[in-house]
């Protein structure tokens, strides 16, 4: 007689306006899953909504439930997932939203789930639900101010492109939520099988929940011309000290004063800024290139090894090698 597989139920929560991506993204991890395995992952995803009518996306495809949320009452749930929706506000700024009746749904099933995780903007439904309470929490960049407004009580970091709290689990903008969904794939089943679902996704490697949402090059442009050529100046002469005094030699000001413009410009002083900066060039040459850490550490200005590792585990909390290992472009 065989093993009975437990059944492990994923509930994705679905409501008018919600991100597609947030939706279908996990779901298909969770698929892909049992193509990898040689037993039954146990894996049963079901879309929820309030009403077994077609919701209509943020993308304008329209989705049938699988069930509704009073037919889960009394139903163990494994995962809950729970995607965010967003509206644009007067001055184009992106505002996530929040449906009570979705947030009060969330309340409910997260009581019966073994762990929650939010996808994107989703956050902020977890939050109003009171689910993040006294939490590490991230979200999409473009929200992470409005959910620290709003819930004073939750530590939000906008850059890790997921964190884990205990049983809650919060995911980065978008596409995050493969790398969300992969790492509870992990959590489930070890990081083989989780390695061989991001294959099949044509994902380079899983990234780890520590990878940043940004990049230097991503960075919006400061307002003055004068930072805009530091920023040119310090990204062609990596190799250069770049001290502060440098710096303001070479714009004209004193110390105090570039100080006080990057700051205000860039939100970092200058020689965090620099850090950044080598820190960018570092990836870059360590997911195209086989340079030697030593090549990288002087090519990009960190002079030793340990000065470049100690900066990509305060910028990254990861290692030279661990990065170059997950996303060597072969």
């Amino acid at each position: 007689m065989g093993v009975r597989t437990v059944e492990r139920l994923i509930v994705v929560v679905l409501f008018d306006g919600a991100d597609l991506l947030d939706v279908t993204g996990p779901a298909e991890v969770f698929s892909l899953l049992q193509r990898e395995l040689d037993r039954p992952s146990g894996y049963r995803v079901v879309l929820a909504a309030g009403a077994a009518d077609p919701v209509t996306t943020s993308a304008g495809v329209r989705v049938l439930p699988d069930t509704t949320f009073d037919d889960l009452a009394g139903r163990a749930i494994d995962t809950l997932v729970v995607p965010g929706a967003v509206t644009v506000g007067p001055h184009r700024e992106i505002v996530a939203e929040c449906d009570p009746a979705v947030v009060d749904a969330v309340r409910e099933l997260a009581a019966r789930a073994r762990r929650v995780a939010s996808v994107c903007v989703g956050a902020h439904v977890l939050a109003a639900a009171g689910l993040l309470e006294g939490k590490r929490a991230t979200t999409h960049w473009s929200t992470a101010r409005q959910l620290a407004e709003e819930h004073p009580g939750v530590a939000v970091d906008a850059d890790p492109i997921f964190i884990r709290d205990g049983d809650v689990w919060t995911g980065a903008g978008l596409t995050a939520c493969l790398d969300l969904a992969l790492a509870l794939v992990e959590d489930d089943f070890g990081p083989e099988p989780a390695a061989r679902v991001a294959r099949q996704l044509v994902m380079f490697l899983r990234r780890p929940g520590g990878q940043s949402q940004f990049s230097v090059s991503l960075e919006p442009a400061s307002a003055t011309r004068r930072v805009e050529q530091l920023r040119h100046h310090i990204a062609t002469h990596l190799t250069e000290p770049l001290t502060v005094t440098d710096l303001a030699a070479h714009a004209h000001l004193t110390d105090r004063q570039l100080t006080r413009v990057f700051k205000a410009e860039l939100g970092m002083t200058p020689a965090a800024y620099v850090e950044h900066a080598r820190v960018e060039a570092a990836r870059q040459r360590l997911e195209t290139t086989d340079d030697t850490l030593a090549r990288v550490a002087t090519t990009c200005g960190f002079g030793t090894v340990s000065t470049l590792t100690r900066s990509f585990r305060r910028r990254l909390t990861t290692t030279p090698g661990e990065y170059r290992e997950r996303f060597r472009i072969r």
